[in-house]
């Protein structure tokens, strides 16, 4: 990633956020920020080094961290060393995951939020059943650890869409919630921001991304290339006076994401610097 091509990555992506500040009129009573962050999963094919320097590079300060960059099976005392390295970068772990609590097991269950605690993560993302939400909830209350419920499209069958988890969780803590994939949200023919509006405090946590085509997953490009609405979306947060994470979940790229990753950022602070909100 040479800084050539971060210069031209930059350049390239200076239109969109111009076209992207024309858009939107200023909001009233807006909030003053929406927290703009990364799922490490985008960096999936590098170490806990390289994920933290790009972040920083990207000018980015919330994460979500997947297991590749704090293993499960870490030691308690290996987990507190990754933590105090992404804080001494200066990061904000808003949470972990997507995490899999699939066992209605109280062992495992305890085993992945103690994980969590000693990470110093508020939140996990989680997959669950429908069968073990109730215990799930225990857990919360006990760790003060929120859950989001990650919907997986149309081939999960427990939640397909956030409605889907909303349903089953809906008398539960509110700690307890979601977290709105939007790509797999559309491929499930959900209407998206339906889905956003019907959320409401229950929305913990969103994975953001771009499909060419809303109803197939392998079309994603860079946030701003697609066909998404991305203004309507943040505005539609911003109303809801949002206060957790935009994370982009760049899935493309594997081995080098670092410039579709850069020309993302730069459309979506474009977008909401013509709101006059902090990205």
């Amino acid at each position: 990633m040479p800084s050539r091509r971060d210069f031209l990555a930059a350049s390239a992506a200076a239109p969109l956020a111009a076209s992207a500040l024309a858009s939107p009129a200023p909001l009233a009573g807006a909030a003053p920020q929406l927290k703009l962050g990364i799922a490490s999963y985008s960096f999936r094919e590098f170490g806990r080094n390289l994920a933290i320097k790009m972040t920083k590079k990207l000018g980015v300060s919330y994460i979500n961290i997947k297991e590749f960059h704090l293993p499960y099976r870490a030691t308690p005392e290996d987990r507190e060393k990754g933590r105090k390295q992404f804080e001494a970068a200066g990061l904000t772990i808003t949470g972990g995951g997507t995490i899999y609590l699939l066992k209605d097991d109280e062992e495992d269950l305890k085993y992945y939020f103690d994980y969590a605690k000693q990470c110093g993560m508020p939140m996990m993302v989680i997959g669950s059943t429908d069968k073990n939400l109730a215990r799930i909830e225990k857990y919360v209350k006990q760790y003060d650890i929120k859950v989001a419920l990650h919907n997986h499209g149309p081939e999960d069958k427990y939640y397909p869409k956030p409605s889907d988890a909303l349903k089953l969780i809906k008398n539960m803590d509110p700690r307890v919630g979601v977290c709105i994939d939007i790509g797999h949200t559309t491929r499930s023919g959900g209407d998206l921001m339906a889905e956003i509006e019907g959320a409401g405090s229950r929305l913990i946590d969103m994975h953001i991304k771009d499909l060419k085509d809303i109803r197939d997953g392998k079309t994603q490009v860079p946030v701003g290339d697609g066909s998404f609405d991305i203004p309507a979306i943040f505005k539609q947060l911003i109303k809801m006076n949002y206060q957790g994470g935009v994370m982009l979940e760049y899935e493309i790229e594997g081995d080098d994401p670092y410039l579709g990753m850069a020309k993302s950022f730069s459309y979506m602070r474009g977008v909401l610097a013509g709101m006059g909100v902090k990205g």
